[in-house]
C-alpha cells in the first residue's frame, strides 16, 4: 500500500482577526458552560421550544434530575449569558439569547457572519 500524503492544514491563511486574550477568556467561560451534557441539553430544548422560551416547568420533567439541580445548571447557563430567565406568576420562562450564540458560532465557523453589539 503506498504512503498516503496529507494536505497540511496548520498553514492555511488566516482569514479573519484572531481572539484577543480577554476575548478567549471570556469566551471559553461560556464554552465552559456548555460543556457539561445537561446544560447542552437545556440549551437546546429551550432553543428548539415553540416560540423561542420554555417554562421550567417544562424542562424539569425531561430530566431524572432534582428540581435544584436543574435550578443550578439554568442558574449557570443565566450567569454566562446564554440564557435569560423571566417571572411570570410562580414560574420561570427561560430564553436563548441569540447574540451570544451567534458570537460563538463565528469562533467555530469560518466566514460565519460578524454579530454586532448595540
Amino acid at each position: 500500500m503506498p504512503n498516503q500524503v496529507w494536505p497540511v492544514l496548520c498553514c492555511s491563511p488566516r482569514t479573519g482577526e484572531p481572539l484577543s486574550a480577554a476575548e478567549a477568556a471570556e469566551l471559553s467561560r461560556v464554552f465552559k458552560a456548555i460543556a457539561d451534557p445537561v446544560r447542552l441539553r437545556l440549551l437546546s430544548l429551550i432553543a428548539s421550544h415553540a416560540g423561542g422560551e420554555a417554562c421550567v416547568c417544562e424542562l424539569t420533567g425531561t430530566f431524572e434530575l432534582t428540581g435544584p439541580t436543574i435550578s443550578h445548571h439554568l442558574k449557570v447557563l443565566r450567569e454566562a449569558g446564554l440564557i435569560d430567565g423571566e417571572r411570570r406568576g410562580t414560574w420561570v420562562y427561560y430564553r436563548v439569547q441569540p447574540e451570544l450564540l451567534a458570537q460563538l458560532s463565528a469562533v467555530l465557523v469560518r466566514d460565519a457572519p460578524a454579530v454586532v453589539s448595540a
